[in-house]
């Protein structure tokens, strides 16, 4: 790509900078916290608003309710694919449309964009709306100096990534609706060549005791009191658990055994009120597992713990419910798309091409369902950084993080772009 096509697209890019922020600030605004999930209509129809004067046609994709349906979760889910009839061959480029809930220790208002110091302040600015807005700014600006396009992306705006039950970009890819690579934009902002990641599970498990007066508690049982011996006997488990390490590389500065296997307590409650035994003890549990490790023998195992003990108390019964899962990623590293992703990293946020890195993580992706379909080659960016708050307060990125992103996007999708450095990947 020649230099005064370079400074052109990136001038195109950076004239849209007040207006990329200002549609972020649309897209902070809908609530699309998961749980419950009720923002996703709201969503898709603010993002269709936007994609159709670009020439996109919209498709309208809902998951059936009895694949997702849980306690958490309620409303519509409602996914978007947005395609173009450019003549280049298709390359999805995914985004989730759901946040974690606001939560507590905010500082700027969660759901109104703050633009402070050149800090971007809101939930679902980098975990990943600001994905979105990065995107659009990059085919913008490749439409306006009437550049042409590598790939025609095709954008696949999908919901419960945040530890849902049967994720959209699930339902997608097995209706076979995924069509060519996945860039994946739900990563960090770090020269990184993804290699996989752990699956994550969440499990509801309710105990069922008898409620009675404290006052008078003969025909009570206690479910939170007999509970606990299973409890302890989960703990033994989760130190067994942490001994199963990963085979995928560590992130840079950790050492090799920090992929490892994990049970983890989210959650617990039960009772109703302070003068009487609590009739329900209801926890739930997040277990990290590894590629190599099966899916079921996972339930299995807690299962059987909770069997083993459960019969030497007097809780009257139990159950178990699966209220998200999202599959192991193996190494979805391949030799076709991946160097010019790398190239297009290295010029968009100005990282050398020597300074890049394969690592796994410990944290899941909904692209495990996706690699089970037969596509095994999926890039990884976003926007994510570690002290960016991703699930936690004041969520935020940067204007740099984002123009760099959007530049990575830009080279990645240009017709003549062409990577020059030799990486291995």
């Amino acid at each position: 790509m020649q230099v005064d096509q370079v400074k052109r697209l990136e001038g195109a890019l950076k004239d849209q900078t007040s207006a990329m922020v200002e549609e972020l600030a649309g897209l902070i605004a809908i609530d699309t916290s998961f749980p419950p999930g009720v923002g996703y209509k709201r969503f898709a129809v603010h993002i269709t608003e936007i994609l159709t004067p670009l020439g996109f046609e919209v498709e309208c994709v809902e998951v059936p309710e009895e694949l997702w349906k849980s306690q958490s979760s309620h409303g519509p889910r409602t996914n978007i694919i947005a395609k173009r009839n450019h003549l280049a061959p298709t390359h999805c480029i995914y985004f989730h449309v759901d946040t974690v809930p606001a939560g507590d220790g905010w500082t700027y208002p969660p759901f109104k964009l703050t633009h402070k110091a050149g800090n971007l302040y809101g939930r679902g600015t980098a975990d990943m709306k600001g994905t979105i807005t990065a995107t659009l700014g990059a085919i913008r600006a490749l439409d306006r100096t009437k550049s042409g396009f590598e790939f025609n992306p095709v954008l696949l705006f999908c919901t419960d990534e945040e530890g849902g039950l049967y994720p959209g970009i699930r339902y997608l890819a097995e209706c076979g609706k995924i069509d060519g690579p996945v860039l994946c934009l739900n990563g960090q902002s770090q020269p990184r060549i993804w290699a996989g990641c752990l699956g994550s599970m969440d499990l509801r498990i309710r105990f069922q005791g008898r409620a009675a007066h404290s006052g008078d508690p003969k025909n009570g049982i206690n479910a939170i009191e007999e509970t606990l011996p299973i409890l302890e006997h989960l703990l033994i488990l989760q130190k067994k658990i942490a001994t199963r390490l990963s085979t995928l590389p560590p992130p840079p500065g950790q050492n090799s055994d920090s992929l490892h296997a994990r049970l983890t307590v989210t959650m617990a409650r039960g009772g109703e009120k302070g003068s009487s035994l609590p009739g329900f003890f209801e926890i739930n549990l997040n277990r990290r597992y590894l590629p190599d490790e099966d899916a079921d023998e996972v339930v299995n195992e807690i299962r059987n713990v909770i069997e083993e003990v459960i019969s030497k108390t007097n809780l009257v019964g139990w159950s178990l419910d699966i209220e998200g899962h999202l599959a192991p990623v193996s190494d979805p590293r391949g030799t076709e798309y991946w160097p010019r992703w790398v190239a297009a990293l290295s010029q968009g946020f100005n990282w050398p091409a020597d300074q890049f890195r394969a690592w796994g993580s410990s944290t899941s992706s909904d692209m495990g369902w996706v690699q089970q379909t037969g596509v095994k080659e999926i890039l990884l960016g976003g926007l994510s950084r570690p002290d960016r708050n991703i699930h936690a307060a004041n969520e935020h990125t940067t204007i740099e993080d984002l123009m760099g992103l959007a530049r990575s996007i830009l080279f990645y999708l240009a017709k003549d772009f062409t990577k020059t450095e030799k990486v291995k990947i």
